[in-house]
């Protein structure tokens, strides 16, 4: 069977402009996304969400493969990384209904033990089930992995746990990493490998490394066949019982025809 709905969440920080994976971070992920969408069947709905200070849908899931493609190549880079924001506005996408935003996770009403809002209410009438048996969706990120704004990622990821999501996490770049420029400021960009793999452990997932445009590719191909290929064991024996149901009741209208009763 297919998964039936897979979020990209993916990295548009000013971060992302680093060109130690060629041409640049950015570019890269945006191909091999566009490539991981072209081999995906037409069944799967795909959503993406694009985070840097914040996250935003920048398309609801959707089979339409062109209207995705649209979506990635209008990405803009942005200042700041807000990993966790990213994984909270994926779950609110996947599950519209439970109330789910990124001020119950930040807000200073919570901090303060004030009275809970509404939405807050569902938050905490939800019921956990165990990381990774929500096998309907999940959630991939791709991103450098340094967060310096917003929820924090691990706290995200345990709410992502809480509903079964997995969230497979692509760390884009080198450990090393390199300085950049962007708007009059630089920085030194690093991959943070160890928050990408405890947010994936946390929710039952995997941690991908590429630090090569080559490498993002052959991980992509790799979450292809491990996201849309799934094995369930199905009860029939009620086709049996119906199957059975169906012969008697056809053997008793041949009984009729041919001696007038029902043998």
């Amino acid at each position: 069977s297919n998964q039936q709905t897979i979020i990209l969440a993916m990295d548009v920080s000013g971060s992302m402009r680093a060109a130690d994976v060629q041409p640049n971070r950015l570019v890269a992920a945006q191909e091999a996304a566009k490539s991981f969408i072209k081999d995906l069947p037409r069944t799967v709905k795909v959503g993406i969400v694009a985070f840097a200070g914040s996250a935003q849908v920048a398309q609801l899931p959707t089979t339409n493969h062109e209207d995705l493609v649209t979506a990635i190549d209008s990405f803009q880079l942005q200042r700041a990384t807000a990993t966790g924001n990213a994984i909270v506005v994926s779950l609110a996408t996947l599950f519209p209904d439970a109330g789910i935003d990124v001020e119950q996770f930040s807000s200073p009403s919570r901090q303060r033990g004030a009275a809970i809002d509404q939405n807050e209410k569902k938050l905490k009438e939800f019921t956990p089930v165990a990381p990774g048996s929500f096998t309907s969706a999940a959630v991939i990120m791709l991103t450098d992995g340094q967060r310096t704004t917003g929820v924090d990622p691990l706290d995200a990821a345990k709410a992502a746990a809480d509903r079964g999501v997995r969230i497979y996490t692509v760390g884009v770049g080198t450990v090393d990493g390199e300085t950049i420029g962007f708007e009059g400021w630089s920085m030194r960009v690093r991959l943070d490998e160890e928050t990408l793999k405890a947010v994936a452990n946390k929710t039952n997932a995997e941690y991908f490394y590429a630090g090569t445009a080559n490498d993002l590719k052959k991980v992509y191909e790799t979450l292809s066949s491990k996201l849309t290929v799934e094995k369930k064991e199905t009860e029939i024996s009620a086709l049996f019982a119906l199957g059975a149901a169906v012969l008697t009741l056809l053997s008793a209208g041949l009984s009729l025809l041919w001696f007038n009763r029902i043998l």
